[in-house]
């Protein structure tokens, strides 16, 4: 029997086998480049969250958005004008609003929600304040 051809054979599979090898070899190093770059990345990330959460502390709040009504920068102009706590009645004389009952109820209305917001404060039952 002659073994030529099966050495020929064995030669073509080596050199598939050796050149499968470094296909893979050269992507294995691709893969490895792009581990390390996408590492690198979350490391940044990483450090800059840390940054951006310990500066949020010193960072002044900003002030909640005021309800879209014509009266609640006229509220807070009230009390940007007054030394003392105000009553719903006060603030409605201040707005130049009828003194009925529906109005200084809506002006009240008004005034907690301010409070819920933390714009105003409740200093005591039905006296209110702007936030210190």
């Amino acid at each position: 029997m002659n073994i030529r051809p099966l050495l020929e054979a064995l030669d073509l599979q080596e050199d598939a086998a050796r050149a499968l090898a470094d296909d893979l070899r050269a992507q294995i190093d691709d893969l490895q480049t792009r581990l390390r770059e996408a590492e690198t990345h979350l490391e940044h990330l990483t450090i800059t969250r840390k940054t951006v959460t310990g500066l949020a502390d010193r960072l002044p709040a900003s002030p909640p958005e005021l309800p879209e009504h014509p009266d609640y920068p006229r509220i807070l102009a009230a009390f940007n004008a007054a030394t003392d706590p105000l009553r719903a009645k006060e603030v409605c004389q201040a707005l130049r609003h009828e003194l009925l009952p529906k109005n200084i109820e809506g002006t009240r209305a008004k005034l907690k929600r301010l409070v819920k917001l933390g714009i105003l404060t409740e200093a005591d039952t039905g006296w209110f304040a702007r936030r210190q």
